[in-house]
């Protein structure tokens, strides 16, 4: 890179005084400059205690978090911050735990309102903050500015990360009321340290600082955005410190895995479209399936059944139950003792002997004794010997069942083999479900066919969310979505590499004559060798 020297000392002169007149400073609210207030707060925090005076309060419950109204004490510093924000290069940024658009780093940035927010953050403010929490925080700089419109969000999430001590966020919104979204949510937590429910929501402010102390129980989420015109800007990030303590994750029972029930094939005939029970049809399905891991049959169920369950699934007497907790999941589950004799028969059919057999036809696993076992199969269970997960029900098998299990327990040859076992539930998704990636899933992966049979969904758009997102562990590219469409039997093999979470149903599912939600529902299974 070339530049020009200057020509002569004058000119030198002249720069340097343009360059400082660019600089920009701000001063902080006087809250925090006192010193008498920065004591009560520190003492206040230490005893886990609420202290509040003029523009500064300081809440324990759920967990100690401060609020600082009129943050920056000039105005017209904050209206030109914002306008340097808005002029950022942003990116969208979309997983299963958010959806918004985020600035590039600031750490370097040389807009002049920034450089000054940034260095009476990390500076003055830092060194208060360090005072309040009796520790040292590191110089780190850690900050970006997000945008979060219509449908944007952040679901359910602890901010704990190695060398994160306290996070902040200072909010340059328009005037915002709770009927537009975007708050604040605070969870409270159980004894196991998970999170149950939100018991704060802090409304966006112009000029408002935010922050908290990150710790195992810091569990947040930004609501979604329901206003369709304003913008939540904000500016956000953590300054760093020893980390707090944190206790052993919480690791949740095991999920009880069914061998199949002792079911003929009378119960396809019955019930499958008379095109998949075809050989030489399933042939060709099994020959996709191995090229792709993943298939779609349309029109998978006689259309006459199809049509008994989706009537059924709307009834009231249906015991829906929500599945939590919301930094793994949030949506309904059906009790299986309440579901409508047509539903139930439906469930059975997908746990049933005959059904596992003809997975096995489309698929190639070794869902069934009769299914010969091929070399990739053997190389596998000689690595995974031990199949994870506790196996319920094998103490109550009827004869036919036991006469099978005891076929699929030995080859030929006399080596032991595992059974086939799955386990299932019906799901009713509407505003506000999804399932999020965590770390006890992709240390609990193995190597599994994945069944999603949807239900009530011929007036369901993508843009609504609610598809499954199967994603590479520790990576954010999608590998495959699975979008729900009427009687569409979705078949994906996965390894212990590839998780799978369902995306976030936004307000866009509401309908537009009334706050009533969109809702459909599916069976969906997990199938092991």
């Amino acid at each position: 890179m070339s530049c020009k020297r200057a020509q002569n000392e004058s000119g030198d002169t002249d720069k340097k005084k343009k360059k400082r007149s660019s600089v920009e400073t701000v001063d902080l609210c006087g809250a925090v400059e006192e010193e008498e207030v920065k004591r009560a707060v520190k003492e206040a925090w230490s005893n886990r205690t609420h202290y509040s005076k003029g523009d500064l309060e300081l809440d324990c419950h759920p967990f100690p978090h401060c609020i600082i109204k009129n943050f920056l004490s000039s105005q017209t510093f904050v209206e030109n911050l914002q306008r340097e924000l808005l002029e950022l290069n942003f990116n969208e940024k979309s997983n299963d735990l958010y959806k918004f658009k985020q600035s590039d780093d600031l750490k370097k940035k040389k807009e002049p309102h920034i450089a000054a927010i940034r260095a009476a953050l990390f500076g003055r403010f830092r060194s208060w903050l360090g005072d309040v929490l009796g520790v040292k925080l590191e110089p780190t700089v850690d900050i970006s500015c997000a945008k979060y419109e219509y449908t944007d969000v952040l679901l359910c999430h602890d901010d704990e990360l190695e060398g994160r001590r306290v996070a902040f966020i200072l909010y340059l919104v328009p005037p915002w009321q709770s009927s537009d979204g975007g708050s604040l949510d605070l969870y409270s937590t159980d004894s196991h340290f998970q999170p149950e429910s939100i018991v704060k929501s802090l409304v966006p402010c112009w000029n408002t600082l935010v922050l908290f102390e990150v710790s195992p129980v810091s569990f947040h989420q930004v609501s979604e955005v329901l206003s369709q015109d304003k913008c939540r800007l904000s500016l956000s990030g953590w300054f760093h410190g020893p980390s707090l303590e944190r206790p052993p994750r919480f690791k949740e029972p095991s999920i009880l895995k069914h061998p199949h029930l002792p079911r003929d094939e009378t119960v396809l005939l019955e019930w499958v479209n008379p095109l998949y029970l075809d050989i030489s049809y399933q042939e060709q399905i099994q020959t996709e399936f191995e090229d792709n891991s993943e298939i779609q049959l349309k029109d998978f169920l006689k259309e006459e059944k199809f049509r008994e369950v989706s009537e059924a699934l709307r009834q009231t007497g249906i015991q829906w139950m929500k599945r939590d907790p919301p930094n793994k999941r949030c949506y309904e589950s059906a009790s299986v003792d309440s579901l409508p004799e047509c539903v139930s028969v439906c469930w059975e059919l997908l746990r049933s002997e005959a059904f596992f057999l003809l997975l096995s036809n489309f698929t190639g696993l070794r869902l069934h004794y009769l299914c010969p076992a091929d070399e990739e199969d053997e190389e596998r269970e000689t690595k995974d010997d031990k199949e994870e997960g506790e196996v319920a029900g094998t103490s109550t098998e009827s004869p036919s069942s036991s006469s099978s299990s005891s076929k699929a327990g030995t080859e030929s040859g006399g080596k032991k083999l595992s059974s086939p076992v799955c386990c299932g539930e019906v799901r009713r998704w509407s505003h506000g479900g999804y399932t999020l990636l965590h770390d006890a899933e992709a240390a609990q992966a193995e190597y599994a066919l994945d069944l999603i049979l949807p239900f009530g969904c011929a007036e369901w758009e993508a843009e609504f969310g609610g598809f499954t997102c199967y994603v590479a562990n520790e990576e954010d590219e999608e590998l495959l979505t699975v979008y729900p469409e009427d009687n569409s039997l979705a078949l994906v093999y996965r390894d212990k590499e590839t998780l799978k979470f369902v995306k976030h149903v936004n307000h866009k599912s509401s309908l537009d004559d009334s706050s009533t939600s969109r809702e459909f529902y599916d069976f969906s299974f997990v199938y092991y060798e």
